[in-house]
């Protein structure tokens, strides 16, 4: 067990190059994108490659090439895509150390790279689903943008819980991967959508910009 205390992560979304040997021995090498980044690991999406948890991999950001240890996997469902969790090797230099905030410095993303999301006091029904446990819990976000969520409850879920969450945009069955970011106990959770692609971000924000009664726009009836 580290004694280092663990670094917040930084959400971007990068576009990198993966490669090395799939799940069934093969070479493989493909684009992706990370996010949730740190000094030792990132978040990657769109991973096309069955992985394993131990499997050493290659990672490209910019030009800088590392290499790296799949620490967990999850399949999206979405067209047979993956997120990869991985964690730099001992003597690799951090890729992605221009995208991270240095000592004493604000962080600093390009343009091209930058996501902003309005949260907004919405009473949006969702139904959370532990990826442990399969249990389903239905509910409704007190605080939601196009990252992420706050929901109410007397006994949150612990940091780091996978979910499952299922909820409607208008007429669009949203079904993705999230997990819980923050926990406060007798209080609630605040959950990020790690499995909405930054377009699908954009899209659900501009959704809840729109739908917003404070923005003088009203709500749509809810779905029977």
């Amino acid at each position: 067990m580290t004694e280092k205390q663990l670094e917040p992560r930084v959400t971007v979304d990068l576009p990198v190059r993966v490669w090395g040997m799939n799940a069934e021995g093969r070479p493989f090498s493909q684009h992706a994108r990370a996010q949730n980044i740190s000094s030792d690991g990132a978040l990657l999406f769109d991973v096309e490659s069955e992985l394993k948890v131990g499997d050493v991999i290659g990672v490209q950001c910019d030009d800088k090439k590392v290499r790296c240890t799949v620490v967990w996997v999850m399949n999206t469902g979405a067209m047979k895509k993956h997120q990869v969790g991985v964690k730099l090797l001992a003597d690799q230099e951090c890729p992605w150390k221009a995208y991270l905030p240095i000592e004493g410095a604000k962080l600093s993303i390009p343009p091209s790279n930058r996501r902003r999301y309005l949260r907004h006091k919405i009473s949006l029904p969702i139904e959370l689903r532990d990826e442990r446990v399969k249990t389903p819990m239905r509910i409704n976000s007190t605080d939601v943008s196009g990252n992420g969520c706050y929901v109410e409850s007397i006994l949150p879920l612990p940091v780091g819980s996978m979910l499952r969450v299922d909820f409607w945009l208008d007429a669009e069955h949203i079904n993705i991967t999230a997990v819980v970011r923050t926990c406060d106990p007798g209080v609630g959770n605040g959950i990020e959508f790690i499995g909405l692609p930054v377009d699908g971000k954009l899209r659900m924000q501009a959704y809840l910009d729109a739908i917003d009664p404070q923005m003088g726009v009203s709500a749509p009836k809810p779905k029977p």
